[in-house]
C-alpha cells in the first residue's frame, strides 16, 4: 500500500466526524452501539455502501499477515491496540481495538471501523465501507471463509466462541500413536475404525448411509482416553475441533451447540472433541444437542469422538443409540503387562545411568498394582527428577520404589479427623 494514503473516505470533515463517532459510540450503552455507529456511518457516506459485521470469522491481521489483503491503520485519527504475550516462541502478537483501518483487496480500496466494547466478554464489531455492496460482502466472504478454515491449530471452543490454539496443535504434533501403551489391540481398533470411515465416503454414500461417525471413550480417569485422542488427532491429520465447554454469559447453551456443529458442518471432514460430555451437555440442552448430533441438518465427514469417566451419568438416549456413538471402547486400570510396557517405553528413553534393569521393572510394575496410567507417569516422573536434582546415591530403581511408597500412601482412602468423627456422631 505504500505512504500513500488510499483510503476511500478523504476529506478532513469526514475524519474529525468519525473521531468524535467512535468516542461517541464508546460512551454509550453496549446495546446502543451498532445502531448509533450504523446510522452515522450512513449519514457521512450516504453514496458508500456499508456492512455492519458481527461475525466471529473476521481476523483482520492475520488475512492481511497471510498476504491476502494489505491493510494500513488510518493516521488521521488514534487508532487503538491491544498487545497480547503468545508464549515465548511467538512473542507479543499486537491486535486493533479501535480505529480506521484501509484495505486493499482484490484490486478495491476499502474502508473498515473497528470497535470494540465490553467487559469479560469483549465484543470487537466492524463496518465495511466499500464502493459497492458486492465488494464489501465479497471481502466479508473471503475473509470469514479463510478464517473458519482449520490449518496449522487446533479450534477450541469455550466462553461461547471458537478460537484457534496453535500451542495445543504443537501438543497434539508431540502426541504420538505408536508409542501408546493400551490394552490389547484397542489403539489399533479405535484407529482402524476412524480409518476406514475417512476413506468410505463413496461407499457411505453410494448407499445412501449418513458419512459420519460417534465414537465413545470410557473408563475411570488417568487410563489414556485424553492421550488416545491426542495421537489421534495428529495420526489422521484431519482438522480438529475440540470444546471444553457450552456455557458462556451471552449465550444460552442452546445456541452455543448450534454454533459447535455449524463450525464442523463448514470443517467437514473433521474430528470433533467432547471431552468429559457428561458434565459438558446439560440437561436443558439435551434436545438441542441430540438433534445436532443426528445431523439435522447433515453432519457429512463428521467423526465425533467424546470421553466420560462416568457413562452411567448420561441419558440413554446419549450413550445407547448407535447412530449417535456407534462404538464405545473402555479404557480400564492397567494391568501388569501393561504397567511394565509403560515403563520399559519410559526406561529407553533415559540415559544409560538411570535406566532400570528388566528385573528392576518387573519389580516395580508388580509392586504399582492399581497405578493408572496417570500415576505410573506421576511415579516416573518424579522418581526422575528427585533422581537428577539430588544427585543422590541410590540407584533409580531405588528411587522409584520409595516414590511408590509415598504415592501408595497417597492413594489410600483418608480417614476423617478425630474432630470429624466425633461430629458426626454428635
Amino acid at each position: 500500500m505504500g505512504q500513500a494514503r488510499m483510503s476511500i473516505i478523504e476529506d478532513e470533515a469526514s475524519t474529525m466526524e468519525l473521531k468524535e463517532l467512535i468516542s461517541e459510540a464508546l460512551s454509550l450503552s453496549p446495546n446502543q452501539i451498532p445502531y448509533y455507529v450504523s446510522k452515522e456511518l450512513a449519514i457521512l457516506f450516504p453514496h458508500r455502501a456499508i456492512l455492519y459485521c458481527g461475525s466471529e470469522y473476521l481476523d483482520l491481521t492475520a488475512y492481511a499477515k497471510s498476504g491476502l489483503c494489505e491493510m494500513l491503520r488510518e493516521t488521521g485519527l488514534h487508532n487503538q491496540s491491544k498487545a497480547h504475550w503468545k508464549g515465548r516462541k511467538r512473542g507479543i502478537e499486537e491486535q486493533p481495538e479501535n480505529g480506521w483501518l484501509n484495505i486493499m483487496w482484490g484490486g478495491h480500496i476499502l474502508d473498515v471501523i473497528l470497535i470494540s466494547w465490553g467487559g469479560y466478554c469483549r465484543y470487537r464489531r466492524h463496518w465495511i465501507i466499500a464502493d459497492s455492496r458486492e465488494v464489501a460482502e465479497g471481502f466479508m466472504t473471503a475473509m470469514c471463509n479463510w478464517s473458519s478454515e482449520v490449518r496449522s491449530e487446533v479450534m477450541v471452543f469455550q466462553n461461547g466462541y471458537w478460537e484457534k490454539d496453535e500451542d495445543l496443535f504443537e501438543a497434539l504434533k508431540m502426541a504420538s500413536f505408536d508409542r501408546l501403551v493400551l490394552e490389547g489391540r484397542l489403539k489399533q481398533e479405535i484407529l482402524d475404525d476412524l480409518t476406514r470411515f475417512f476413506a468410505a465416503r463413496e461407499v457411505y454414500e453410494r448407499y445412501s448411509i449418513p458419512w459420519k461417525r460417534g465414537i465413545l471413550l470410557t473408563g475411570p480417569p488417568g487410563n489414556g482416553k485424553t492421550c488416545t485422542i491426542k495421537a489421534l488427532v495428529n495420526k489422521l491429520g484431519r482438522p480438529c475441533l475440540y470444546v471444553k465447554s457450552l456455557k458462556s454469559e451471552d449465550e444460552s447453551d442452546d445456541v452455543n451447540v448450534r454454533s459447535v456443529f455449524a463450525q464442523a458442518r463448514r470443517s467437514a471432514p473433521c474430528i470433533v472433541v467432547l471431552e468429559d460430555i457428561d458434565s459438558l451437555v446439560a440437561d436443558d440442552s439435551k434436545s438441542v444437542f441430540l438433534n445436532e448430533l443426528d445431523g439435522f441438518p447433515s453432519n457429512t465427514g463428521m467423526a465425533v469422538i467424546a470421553t466420560t469417566n462416568h457413562p452411567e451419568r448420561l441419558d440413554p438416549a446419549i450413550v445407547d443409540r448407535p447412530s449417535r456413538f456407534d462404538r464405545k471402547f473402555y479404557f480400564g486400570s492397567p494391568d501388569y503387562s501393561l504397567r511394565a510396557g509403560y515403563l520399559s517405553q519410559w526406561n529407553t528413553d533415559l540415559d544409560p545411568a538411570a535406566r532400570l534393569a528388566t528385573d528392576e521393572i518387573g519389580i516395580i510394575a508388580r509392586q504399582s498394582e492399581g497405578f493408572s496410567f496417570a500415576y505410573l507417569r506421576e511415579l516416573c516422573t518424579s522418581s526422575l527428577v528427585r533422581w537428577m536434582v539430588e544427585q543422590t546415591d541410590e540407584r533409580m530403581n531405588e528411587v522409584m520404589l520409595s516414590m511408590l511408597a509415598t504415592l501408595n500412601r497417597q492413594m489410600e482412602p483418608q480417614s476423617p479427623a478425630p474432630e470429624s468423627r466425633a461430629a458426626a456422631h454428635g
